[in-house]
């Protein structure tokens, strides 16, 4: 018959045979990317003057996406054309989102803005990954040409 252990019980690696450790201090979890321009508004002024995208040109495939993805998080308060009339505003359920038209930004500052989120706007990291948020932050650019 096979001898049953209590497997936090012997080994070193758990702290009073509770819990396991925690990550080594500075260690990044795996698929996560540094973002170097802190959450203020110093921050959002350094990325909306010198935050790139590093996308050179989108196809057609990517254009797409990033529609599909603008569609899907962005529209419901931006509106299909970025004009601020998504489906809450047009309901009166929030109010006050601007026409892309009206604002200065880059796809630096929209990138940042995805990432942090501003004002009423939560953050969007959590929900698209870093090259998601490049993609639709190209997306907000074509979309601010065309009003």
């Amino acid at each position: 018959e096979p001898v049953s252990y209590n497997t936090y019980s012997e080994s070193d690696a758990f702290k009073n045979g509770k819990e396991g450790q925690l990550p080594a201090e500075g260690s990044l979890n795996r698929g996560f990317e540094v973002y170097e321009y802190e959450n203020s508004t110093a921050g959002y002024d350094l990325a909306k003057a010198n935050l790139k995208s590093p996308l050179d040109s989108l196809s057609t495939e990517d254009m797409e996406k990033a529609k599909g993805l603008f569609e899907i998080y962005c529209a419901i308060c931006h509106g299909n054309g970025g004009n601020g009339q998504g489906k809450l505003v047009t309901q009166g359920k929030f109010l006050g989102v601007p026409s892309y038209k009206d604002r200065v930004m880059t796809t630096g500052s929209v990138f940042h803005v995805q990432t942090y989120g501003l004002n009423s706007m939560g953050s969007y990291a959590n929900q698209l990954n870093a090259h998601e948020r490049w993609l639709v932050a190209t997306y907000v650019m074509k979309l601010k040409s065309e009003l």
